[in-house]
């Protein structure tokens, strides 16, 4: 074989392994590609008309059946009622969380009737009655995603209204859809409001929020209108026949109650007009709790209005996994729905810190009761040295008093040369006035603190702490009930005898008379007014009390108790102090101080 057929040879086979390798590097992956390209276009193209096909042609050739009929949609969270009649939700319970008293599912849409339904729309303004038509309904499969779909429509004159619910396993939260979706003749919708202000549609929230309560009886439960600007949180706590505006800048609002919330976040706050809160006296039993979202006017031919709703515990567990996207199936975060959480303002710092103590002892000691006294004790030794600095403090003013009477008379006529004698009198003892106050605030504080989160614990609810008298921390302990209403007493008592006020009475009967052993008829109080000050505020505090939360009395009972044996330490050591200064009426000894002669 010659070069030249060599050569012809060497270069046929590179050009046929060069087409080889153009065809397998470009244009196979291309096929490929477009081939896979359009079954995913084929296939977004079936679920969209899938999940459109309310919107389309279709819904003309659907038969509605002009009768009210109830659809179901079950998660593991939750089971939801719907009814054809309007869209509306007319049932939601929270499967994983039962009423302490009816021993029934907690029911978030409570307080429905048949014109005022859960999520119920009406066109225009806050005033105009819900839309009462029957919808053609469409419940979709379950998708890839876990989704679990249903959804009503409505044709009318010039547009199709649509009103889509998404919901998730594992999620007290779900999303709600308004679709306007219209033809070549519609012009929009716009209804004048208050301020002349275009409303195209109302959305309510629902009528009410579980679970029941007797405000007359359940003193510690509220009901609370929650809004939120994307920075702080604005509650009003709600009472009967209230129907007021809140106009301010919105990026979520809601129903809250003691341990149960609903909050409703538009996706475009931008849209909403105003918020208003309802509470009407529809059901006699139960008033009204009910949020009404006025929508600004729509000029566009199609709208779709994405709203997430959540629906369930307030309890920082679970209002914490829509602060980040990664913790929830929905993505959600960035709204701070976590702001929901009953914190007491500005001692929402103590509140956390009494938290994780009390956590911490929890996962040692399973049992909350356990947790609230150890965390007491342990805050009652930490307060201990501020209270003991307090109270000889308060011996050394006893101690200056007739030296200040005489700087008194003294200067009596020069203000200023008063002031520079006392300054100079406080610094030879080594007196600071704050220093009885200081200990003082820091346990008002705590006390503070403590209330708003021993009443408002989400884990205390259902937990026990002695069986058989102390059965549930949220709730006042009970040793003997009975049916029958009884004048007066059962206004107080709530058809219950309780043990845990009668013990926190004696405590504070106890602990006033150990601290009155120490003030020993200092000069200047009033007998009459600290026999009041130890015998009948405990008696009104008890009367006051007898309803609360058992978990928030057995605090009180606990710490006094602490403080008794502590005042009986304090009455020791001021006793010596006394004794000291009795052998030396000239010389006042102090710790860190000298006195001068």
């Amino acid at each position: 074989m010659n070069k030249n057929s060599i050569l012809a040879v060497v270069l046929s086979a590179l050009v046929m392994f060069g087409y080889i390798f153009y065809q397998s590097k470009y244009v196979t992956p291309q096929i490929e590609q477009t081939a896979t390209e359009q079954v995913n276009k084929e296939k977004i193209e079936q679920e969209s008309k899938e999940e459109s096909f309310l919107t389309e042609q279709t819904i003309e050739d659907e038969q509605v059946e002009e009768k009210e009929s109830e659809f179901i949609l079950e998660t593991n969270k939750m089971k939801v009622k719907f009814t054809n009649r309007g869209g509306d939700i007319t049932s939601l319970e929270l499967t994983e969380h039962k009423d302490s008293k009816t021993k029934e599912l907690i029911q978030m849409a409570k307080n429905v009737t048949q014109t005022n339904r859960a999520f119920s729309l009406s066109l225009g303004p806050n005033n105009k009655q819900p839309i009462n038509d029957i919808f053609i309904v469409k419940e979709f499969p379950v998708n890839e995603k876990g989704e679990k779909k249903i959804a009503f429509a409505k044709k009318y004159k010039d547009f199709t209204l649509i009103k889509q619910y998404t919901f998730l396993d594992d999620e007290y939260m779900f999303k709600f859809d308004v679709i306007i979706d219209g033809n070549p003749n519609f012009k929009g919708i716009g209804i004048n409001g208050t301020d002349n202000k275009k409303v195209a549609y109302s959305l309510r929230t629902s009528p009410q929020i579980g679970p029941y309560y007797d405000p007359k009886e359940d003193r510690y439960e509220n009901r609370t209108f929650l809004a939120h600007n994307g920075s702080k949180a604005k509650k009003v706590l709600l009472t009967d026949n209230q129907y007021k505006k809140y106009d301010k800048d919105l990026v979520w609002a809601g129903i809250t109650g003691k341990y149960f919330c609903q909050l409703v976040v538009p996706v475009k706050p931008e849209s909403i007009v105003d918020v208003y809160y309802s509470t009407s006296k529809a059901n006699l039993q139960m008033a009204d709790a009910q949020n009404i979202i006025e929508r600004m006017e729509i000029i566009d031919n199609r709208i779709d209005d994405e709203y997430f709703v959540y629906v369930g515990p307030r309890s920082e567990k679970e209002l914490k996994k829509y602060t980040s996207a990664s913790l929830n199936k929905w993505d959600f975060e960035g709204k701070k729905l976590n702001d929901a959480m009953g914190t007491n303002g500005f001692l929402g710092w103590l509140e956390a810190i009494f938290k994780f103590v009390m956590e911490l002892i929890y996962k040692i000691i399973p049992n909350w009761g356990i947790s609230i006294i150890i965390m007491t004790i342990i805050l009652k030794i930490v307060l201990f040295p501020l209270t003991l600095k307090s109270s000889l403090g308060t011996l050394k003013m006893q101690q200056i008093q007739p030296k200040m009477q005489a700087i008194q008379a003294k200067y009596k006529d020069n203000p200023e040369k008063l002031q520079a004698e006392t300054a100079k009198l406080y610094q030879e003892v080594g007196y600071n006035p704050l220093s009885g106050c200081l200990p003082m605030i820091f346990q008002m504080m705590a006390l503070f603190a403590m209330y708003n989160l021993f009443n408002n614990y989400f884990e205390f609810r259902g937990a026990g702490f002695v069986k058989g008298w102390i059965e549930d921390l949220s709730m006042g302990d009970s040793i003997l009930s009975w049916k029958k209403n009884i004048p007066i007493i059962s206004g107080i008592t709530g058809n219950h005898l309780r043990l845990l006020p009668i013990i926190y009475l004696f405590s504070q009967l106890f602990y006033g008379k150990i601290t009155q052993m120490n003030a020993g008829g200092a000069a200047g109080q009033n007998p009459g007014m600290m026999k009041f000050m130890t015998y009948g505020l405990p008696i009104i505090f008890s009367f006051m009390f007898y309803n609360a939360p058992s978990g928030l009395l057995l605090f009180w009972t606990v710490s006094n108790i602490i403080q008794m044996g502590q005042q009986l330490i304090i009455n020791n050591v001021m006793a010596k102090k006394r004794a000291e200064t009795d052998e030396n009426k000239d010389v006042l000894k102090f710790p860190k101080k000298k006195g001068k002669k």
